[in-house]
């Protein structure tokens, strides 16, 4: 191990755990010493020390004999460290319940995302329980992202995260080719101590933080984002045949005389689905109209995908794709995402199909699942889709088939799908389903991948055609499971905690609402609300009460239901290419319709013999013996297991993608500090107030000490800042004029001040553009200034922990104010 010349020191309490937990029997103090290699009196006197002091802290627990024997875990709590940028951090319990506070003293040895052991150290100040780190079980970051910094001989690396506090410090002869500034990746040799800072290696050089691209380069180390497919994967799909064979259709519904089409953004690369919709005839001389026919055809990605294979691997380890500004990161390799599997026109395709027949009250009166094979007739956009139905049609014609589809009957069977949309959406209405209007925006880049500007997506009704349905082919497929008792991932939304509850039924107190329900309060309350609240001027802080006290979605076996929805059973079953969990689905109803059940692969503390590939049909037992109630639990287990991965990636890629897009705002902003702005309060803080801008859709904040001399009290509950002496109140949703104080590009902050004389009580309605410097303003540092002032924040080195500190060795950087707050 490299390590720098520094004093012998003691070894810490995870080298010493290591050792014990090592050994195949308990061991003396002197065996100890011997194992660890302290050998000389002195040393093994502080080596005593630090045993006592492990054995007052619970960590060792010596038996009569003087044996030292590690202490039971019982009393411990598991978790994961979740560090804070302000140098304190948290212990997410793994059995749930609230997080436990980590003190800075407590986070000096361990980084974010580390496993740990606590326990309970009393309350702090501010009434939270606080936890004190008995045992580091397990190391994150072994590999970080961040700046390299050299100078007078010392090297470190920031690290980008900057939930991360420490200073990576580079061992001499490690540093690469890395030059002063530059992105690097870095690996953690020596994990911090209480005394020490971590100790890495470079890797990889990225390059310079300007170039191109390079927020998204670090944006998928940051977050540990999987963006190269091992090289098994790669081969396993490049050997794939690039047409459909013979042996391909075995099985299959022959449906390529069926004119599907694809309806998709302009800028899609893969299909994922495609639709048929005809209206139903009842039989007879005089057949009239009974509903209508809908087909949904999804990709088949499990004929290709198989489980064990390096597909399969490389799709587990990803769980979905990640979308960035002018890149995807898919989950599949492309010779599949945007060949094989992707829907495209003109071409042979295999397909699950998910086959409806939904009456005129819009209920799926009968479904049928089979595997098929379908060419689809066109590939529509959306706007194009849209202008057909609305009647504003493009002199262009259309790319159709024409031995499926001509211009006309393309038409019809859009009108068919807009139809039978209305019936879905009258049915969703009357199921009680939340639905809130929000602005989804799309950033439009130049060749460098700079921000050009940020435009609104303006979703039509061929938007909520498709989406209405997925949404029911969606239901048909957690049906089918759901009533074969067949395990599989649910995509489960509960309704609102009672903590959540409470506080919302307080705040529409204030407001002299009140929301049905009682204590278990069912979708169509919310929804009757939001009826209520449709055209009271302050609807939209109402709606985002609403939306806060929901929970987020996720993937379970354990079917609640679907609360936002109304849907007793939910999954995903329509975007196989991008997301795995609708990979499982597939494979779960192929097995049934061949007879069998699926089943994931074991989990690795499993015995090698439990089968990994679909087992044999067999009824889920209701009471059964005790080894086939063992075998189920095990079963579900690991579908448990899966589902928690997948939920976790999912937040895993919105959190890359929303890092890469405040990065790309926090450089597009950086040549408007200065100019004004009309935006909306949309967060509140005890430390100041989040406004987006209504022209840039770009989120920044008002630190509260911009916001007047006065002292403002919090009210979490109101979601508002009050001023004490004046009763000025900055609340959200509020209108508020803002110019644009600050950008700090590495930390992704934009800060905005109040324009002089403006409060939220005196400000009208209109909206504004960006108006330049109507009051006078600090003007925008230049190019060099910027530069001066990025080398004292970050180019001098922090002083090296538990190094001597000799003149001209070790640099005095101070606190990085700049990733602070």
């Amino acid at each position: 191990m490299v390590t720098l010349e520094r004093a012998w020191s003691p070894p810490s309490r995870e080298k010493i755990l290591e050792s014990l937990r090592a050994a195949d029997r308990p061991m003396t103090p002197d065996a100890l010493a011997q194992r660890l290699g302290v050998l000389e009196p002195e040393h093994r006197q502080i080596l005593e020390r630090r045993l006592a002091a492990m054995e007052r802290d619970g960590q060792l627990l010596p038996n009569r004999k003087g044996v030292l024997l590690l202490a039971s875990k019982l009393d411990f709590i598991a978790g994961k460290v979740i560090g804070h940028r302000d140098g304190f951090g948290f212990v997410r319990r793994d059995e749930g319940g609230p997080d436990l506070f980590l003190p800075p003293p407590q986070m000096d040895k361990v980084m974010h995302g580390d496993r740990v052991l606590v326990k309970l150290a009393g309350v702090d100040g501010r009434g939270r329980e606080e936890a004190a780190i008995v045992e580091v079980t397990e190391r994150a970051n072994r590999l970080l992202v961040g700046r390299f910094l050299n100078e007078r001989g010392v090297a470190i690396v920031v690290p980008e995260d900057n939930r991360i506090k420490h200073d990576i410090l580079i061992a001499p002869g490690h540093t690469g080719e890395a030059r002063h500034g530059q992105i690097v990746t870095c690996e953690v040799i020596e994990p911090p101590t209480r005394q020490l800072q971590p100790i890495g290696q470079i890797r990889e050089v990225l390059g310079d933080l300007g170039d191109p691209g390079m927020e998204i380069e670090i944006a998928v180390r940051k977050f540990d984002v999987p963006h190269e497919f091992d090289p098994a994967a790669t081969v396993q799909a490049e050997a794939l045949p690039e047409e459909l064979e013979a042996p391909d259709f075995d099985g299959r519904v022959d449906l390529r005389d069926v004119p599907f089409v694809t309806i998709d953004g302009a800028d899609a690369r893969d299909f994922d689905d495609a639709v048929y919709c005809e209206p139903s005839l009842t039989s007879g001389k005089r057949p009239r109209r009974n509903g209508y026919r809908l087909l949904v055809a999804i990709a088949d990605v499990s004929h290709y995908v198989r489980p064990g294979s390096a597909l399969e691997v490389a799709a587990a380890e990803r769980t979905t794709s990640v979308y960035f500004p002018r890149r995807v990161i898919p989950m599949l390799p492309e010779k599949l995402s945007n060949g094989l599997c992707s829907l495209n026109p003109a071409c042979d395709r295999l397909t699950m199909v998910c086959d409806m027949v939904i009456n005129e009250q819009g209920k799926v009166r009968a479904y049928q699942f089979y595997e098929a094979v379908i060419h689809s007739a066109a590939r529509v956009t959306y706007d194009e889709a849209w202008g057909l139905l609305s009647g504003r049609r493009s002199d262009e014609p259309l790319p159709v088939t024409p031995r499926l589809l001509d211009d006309g009957q393309l038409e019809q069977r859009l009108v068919a799908l807009g139809e039978v949309y209305r019936l879905l959406l009258a049915a969703r209405g009357e199921r009680g389903a939340l639905e809130f209007d929000s602005i989804e925006t799309r950033i439009e880049s130049d060749p460098a991948g700079r921000i050009t500007r940020i435009v609104p997506v303006v979703r039509n009704e061929a938007h909520r055609i498709i989406e209405e349905a997925m949404l029911a082919a969606n239901v048909c497929a957690a049906d089918l499971l759901r009533r074969h008792k067949h395990d599989c991932l649910y995509r489960v939304h509960e309704g609102p905690t009672a903590e959540k509850l409470t506080r919302l039924r307080e705040f529409l107190k204030s407001t002299n609402l009140s929301l049905g329900g009682g204590d278990s309060p069912q979708p169509s309350d919310f929804a009757e609300l939001t009826r209520r609240i449709a055209n009271r001027p302050d609807t939209l802080l109402l709606q985002t009460m609403i939306l806060r006290s929901m929970q987020q979605a996720i993937y379970s076996p354990d079917n609640v239901g679907h609360f936002g929805l109304a849907y007793a059973a939910y999954t995903h079953f329509t975007s196989p290419i991008r997301r795995y969990a609708d990979l499982l689905v597939h494979r779960s109803i192929k097995a049934l319709l061949r007879g069998g059940r699926y089943e994931p692969a074991p989990q690795p503390s499993e015995p090698a013999e439990e089968p990994a590939t679909p087992a044999p049909r067999r009824k889920r037992p209701s009471g059964g013996d005790a080894a086939s109630r063992e075998r189920a639990a095990r079963v579900h287990a690991r579908w448990q297991a899966v589902g928690a991965v997948c939920s976790a990636n999912e937040r895993r890629a919105d959190d890359a993608s929303r890092d890469v897009q405040a990065w790309l705002k926090a450089q597009y902003m950086r040549d408007r500090v200065g100019d004004e702005y009309r935006g909306r309060i949309t967060g509140v803080a005890p430390f100041g107030v989040f406004v987006t801008l209504d022209s840039l859709y770009v989120e920044g904040m008002v630190h509260v000490s911009e916001l007047g001399s006065e002292y403002f009290r919090y009210n979490e509950a109101g979601h508002e800042l009050r001023g004490e002496r004046t009763g000025l109140r900055f609340r959200l949703t509020d209108p508020i004029d803002v110019q644009v104080a600050r950008v700090d590009l590495e930390a992704r902050r934009i800060e905005f001040r109040l324009v002089a004389g403006e409060a939220p009580a005196e400000r009208g309605g209109a909206d504004s553009t960006a108006r330049k410097k109507t009051r006078k303003a600090a003007p925008a540092p230049d190019a060099k200034v910027r530069e001066a002032r990025a080398a004292r924040k970050k180019g001098r080195a922090r002083p090296v922990k538990g190094a001597s500190s000799k003149a001209g060795a070790a640099s005095p950087r101070g606190p990085r104010r700049g990733r602070r707050g």
